[in-house]
């Protein structure tokens, strides 16, 4: 059997059936784009490590054509692991060596996050408005919702009298279509205290709502392109250099960390698995805290 025949064997019965639809979507992709042009004519059983770790080579440094990042590569190796794991034990092949493919080292993005002043100018700018869907953004800025948790948010998740949300879905697209599911992770299912100072937005918004989406126009519930453009022209208005939406994201949890919230309480806001995640990502963010600390304790020397 060609290894291209046993992905699609292994995307149909073993990927689809019990994946989100987006996970399997992204593993079609990275087969179509990257496995089966390097490695589909080869049979399953003559996928030797050599092979394998050509591929990687192959996609790094392309004979033509751009380069793949590290992170995107990584990617691909999985699939190539897991795909190789199953056909392994299901007996297909004698040997499973796809853990021994070296894979390339990946470098954390730096993480990129409004300033103070930028943000009081978008939070100026949305609160002067009438455009009720932009309050999104304000609240994303205060309780570090990823862009699809905001949109999925329906009413019957924020309790206005305890001033809590309660994230337990988001939304994507896939070809045009809404599809609303789990969050990303676990950990990602959450109750979030939202401060007491962002009530009046809350009332505001429910009183003017048609549908039992938070954020909806017109009647109608959000996409995520659509939310994506309105913030890039709001920035554009305010001439703010453009960042993505999930800049938001970064920005709250910089504030927090300003603000002297504990990495554990953060993580679990942000809904990440455990606080070594939160702090590997905003560790630089701390710096001026560190600095503060550290003149604070040098008054001994004085």
């Amino acid at each position: 059997m060609k290894y291209k025949e046993w992905l699609e064997i292994w995307l149909n019965n073993y990927v689809k059936t019990n994946c989100k639809l987006r996970t399997y979507n992204i593993y079609r992709y990275r087969i179509e784009h990257f496995i089966v042009p390097h490695l589909g004519e080869y049979e399953l059983y003559n996928l030797t490590l050599p092979k394998l770790q050509q591929c990687v080579t192959d996609l790094l440094n392309p004979s033509a054509g751009k380069p793949l990042s590290a992170n995107t590569v990584n990617g691909v190796i999985s699939v190539v692991q897991n795909s190789l794991k199953t056909a392994f034990t299901l007996g297909y092949v004698d040997a499973y060596n796809g853990d021994k493919i070296c894979r390339p080292r990946t470098v954390e993005k730096k993480v990129e996050c409004f300033s103070v002043l930028e943000q009081k100018r978008i939070e100026t700018q949305i609160k002067n408005g009438n455009k009720f869907k932009l309050y999104g953004i304000v609240i994303c800025l205060y309780t570090g919702l990823r862009l699809g948790e905001i949109l999925a948010l329906e009413w019957k998740n924020v309790d206005m009298d305890a001033c809590q949300l309660t994230v337990e879905k988001t939304c994507y697209y896939v070809n045009g279509q809404r599809i609303e599911d789990s969050p990303k992770t676990v950990n990602s299912l959450r109750l979030i205290p939202f401060p007491k100072q962002l009530l009046p937005l809350f009332k505001t918004m429910h009183k003017v709502h048609k549908t039992r989406y938070v954020i909806e126009s017109n009647g109608l519930p959000v996409s995520v392109h659509s939310y994506q453009r309105s913030f890039e022209l709001l920035l554009n208005k305010l001439k703010i250099p453009h960042r993505g939406f999930h800049c938001l994201r970064h920005t709250f949890a910089t504030r927090a960390l300003e603000c002297g919230m504990d990495v554990k309480t953060l993580a679990e806001i942000l809904g990440h698995s455990n606080p070594t995640v939160t702090l590997k990502r905003y560790a630089h963010s701390m710096l001026e805290y560190k600095t503060q600390m550290m003149n604070k304790l040098g008054r001994l020397f004085a």
